[in-house]
């Protein structure tokens, strides 16, 4: 791994670098392309993407144009909704790599559970996808394999049938959105955390307490919310499409957040967010 950026290490023993590259809303094309040939230039190794974003083909040929040895590189995917089931799935996975032209991932998540708004047997649902999950990962075509917007129940009824424990639950998680049941479930099972808007989708970047904060460390709020993430413990999956911006959210290991200003930012009420709750939604 790219050694200016530190990792965690998961609970089957896979290191990841501790902040990601994130790729949810960046246009296919060349912009995608452009912005994670930056973030690979700027010293960022671990890529997040999803096959509902519609842009795996784009970082995949930015992948491919770095030249840059693949056993340096973390890359992340999701299967998404309609794929749901065990051959679905196995054949959803294929495209993915096809498109991100690589014959692995490092890490493949379910993108978000079956919920029981929409369906009734929907802790079958996961537990048939998870079980493709656990055939690509005993096969070597992942190296770690987790969720997505899973909540305490949706982790609870799989891990009754599960035979490979997830290693990651990536959560929206930012300033104002801590989800601490969730967090804390995770936490006693050895599940990281990943945390995806870290910047509420960028609805934090104008809150008052949050930019006396930053300023007390002449950084951007988006520099202290990724700062903030790792002192919590979690990872962060800052995306931006600018090449000073994804330099900057790399820039965060030259100051610590004080105990106090972490409380602070703990205490915030919600600012805003997705909106998007895994029980609720109809996608």
């Amino acid at each position: 791994m790219h050694k200016s950026i530190p990792d965690y290490t998961l609970n089957n023993g896979v290191t990841i670098p501790e902040i990601g590259f994130g790729t949810w809303q960046t246009p296919d094309g060349a912009t995608a392309v452009l912005a994670v040939q930056s973030a690979l230039e700027n010293g960022y190794r671990h890529i997040d993407t999803a096959a509902i974003y519609g842009n795996e083909k784009s970082i995949g040929q930015a992948i491919a144009d770095s030249g840059i040895d693949r056993k340096e590189l973390f890359i992340t995917s999701k299967l998404w909704n309609s794929e749901r089931g065990y051959e679905s799935t196995l054949k959803a996975f294929e495209k993915t790599l096809s498109d991100l032209q690589t014959d692995y991932l490092d890490l493949y998540l379910i993108h978000w559970p079956a919920n029981a708004k929409q369906f009734s047997d929907w802790k079958q649902k996961n537990a048939d996808t998870w079980r493709a999950f656990e055939t690509l990962y005993q096969d070597g075509k992942i190296k770690a394999i987790g969720l997505s917007n899973f909540m305490v129940h949706h982790l609870e009824a799989l891990l009754e049938t599960a035979t490979v424990k997830p290693v990651i639950n990536q959560i929206e998680y930012h300033p104002g959105y801590l989800q601490m049941e969730v967090v804390a479930f995770c936490k006693a099972n050895d599940i990281l955390i990943e945390a995806w808007s870290p910047l509420g989708t960028g609805k934090m970047l104008n809150d008052p307490t949050l930019l006396e904060i930053a300023s007390n460390y002449n950084v951007s709020v988006a520099q202290l919310c990724i700062r903030w993430c790792l002192q919590n413990g979690t990872l962060p999956l800052p995306k931006s499409v600018t090449p000073e911006r994804i330099k900057q959210n790399l820039n965060v290991y030259h100051f610590e957040i004080s105990e106090s200003d972490m409380k602070r930012i703990d205490a915030l009420p919600y600012i805003g967010g997705s909106g998007l709750l895994p029980d609720e939604v109809a996608f």
